[in-house]
């Protein structure tokens, strides 16, 4: 008889498929596999024989891309969320929900732990651990990659030990990049990346897109439709969320928009070298910011810049249940009551460039933008202004020219 239950973050690929027997050898659980679809499409084609044949007794495969679009992406979209100025945090966006999906299946099984593959170097193991931790505090965590009894260091040695134990399959030894997908995003590590003075191979390495210089030679015309920050419409058709990123997928990877080259600083303390390919995001976020130009205050998007970095931070780090996650979001989505109206924009050879942007709410006056004086702006109302304005500069100066002449 087992030790009990575990709930295993389930992918299909090598290290979980060699975490299915090593669980049930080294721990003696009946292990439950749960694979978590966030949109990375035809990477679940086999999976229920595939968990079963390496030894599990249940495989969970649990939808949750519209929770994913609507619960986690939008709230980061709305707040400009981008880590370093680059990273649009595909990766982190994904895992409270995955991690979440995984605590509800273990609640169901009556599971006493989760195990995840995450290795010891990079972020995942923190962001599943610190959402477990926060939603299921009573639930023991496994990561292989960090237990004393784990001592496969290689993918040659996985392969072994899974044929050691019945398992053979099709899993090829050479090395590949390291990808994460999902519908917002797809990541690749590895190979001539790990050197960042060499070029990526982007031939070999491209999924969701094409690079700029092989996109068309004609630009494209996209028009979207926000209501109260939420994007409802793509070239006058109305779809969810989920829709609108696959439509912006398609028309962003055709034109080769959303890739990323970035030198990022991981949570652990290294630098790590990586490729993004976040076409309908990039459009996304550039359309959010577009219209927001357009009816915030400038108050407002100067504190909501702020809130932006730190919530890419927090996501980043893997906080997302945490009361200052839901403060920003708080704040985010009070920004959000105005921010409706249409944009329109080209796309063309890996940049998005503004074609026009309307809104009920808008702050922009024709006529006080103008150069022409009207009833609202006199040009000789701004001597007051600039004097009170300058006068710390003015004193400054005055009291440094005093101290001056004094020591002379």
């Amino acid at each position: 008889m087992s030790k009990g239950k575990v709930v295993l973050a389930y992918s299909g690929g090598l290290d979980t498929t060699a975490i299915i027997p090593w669980l049930k050898e080294v721990y003696d659980y009946d292990v439950i596999c749960c694979c978590v679809d966030c949109g990375q499409g035809e990477e679940l084609d086999g999976l229920q024989e595939r968990a079963l044949y390496s030894g599990a007794s249940k495989l969970y495969i649990e939808d949750i891309t519209d929770d994913f679009c609507e619960n986690y992406i939008i709230p980061c979209v709305q707040a400009g969320a981008v880590y370093e100025n680059k990273y649009l945090l595909g990766t982190s966006m994904a895992r409270p929900g995955i991690a979440a999906k995984l605590v509800e299946i273990a609640r169901k099984e009556d599971a006493v732990a989760i195990c995840h593959g995450a290795t010891g170097k990079g972020n995942d193991q923190i962001r599943f651990e610190l959402a477990i931790k926060a939603l299921a505090p009573d639930i023991q965590i496994i990561a292989p990659w960090r237990d004393s009894k784990w001592n496969m260091d290689s993918r040659e040695a996985e392969i072994e030990y899974c044929k050691a134990h019945g398992i053979d399959l099709p899993f090829a030894a050479d090395s590949s990049y390291s990808r994460d997908r999902n519908l917002w995003h797809i990541s690749h590590e590895g190979l001539e990346l790990e050197d960042p003075s060499l070029e990526p191979n982007y031939e070999h390495l491209l999924v969701l897109s094409v690079p700029p210089e092989k996109a068309p030679d004609e630009p494209e015309y996209v028009t979207m439709t926000f209501e109260q920050g939420v994007p409802k419409s793509v070239n006058g058709v109305e779809m969810k969320v989920s829709d609108i990123i696959r439509k912006l997928n398609e028309l962003g990877g055709k034109h080769g928009i959303g890739i990323v080259d970035i030198v990022e600083n991981r949570v652990v303390g290294m630098k790590s070298r990586g490729v993004y390919e976040t076409p309908g995001g990039t459009i996304l976020l550039e359309a959010q910011k577009q219209l927001e130009e357009l009816v915030l205050d400038r108050a407002t998007m100067e504190v909501k810049k702020d809130m932006g970095n730190k919530l890419a931070q927090v996501v980043y780090e893997g906080k997302w249940f945490t009361p200052l996650r839901e403060a920003i979001q708080a704040f985010v989505e009070s920004t959000q009551k105005y921010v409706t109206g249409e944009v329109k924009f080209r796309l063309y050879k890996g940049n998005i460039i503004k074609a026009g942007t309307t809104s009920p709410f808008s702050l922009y006056s024709e006529s006080l933008a103008s150069f022409t004086t009207g009833d609202l702006y006199d040009h000789h109302d701004a001597d007051g202004f600039i004097t009170l304005f300058g006068l710390p500069l003015k004193v400054r100066a005055m009291k440094m020219q005093e101290v001056e002449k004094n020591n002379k």
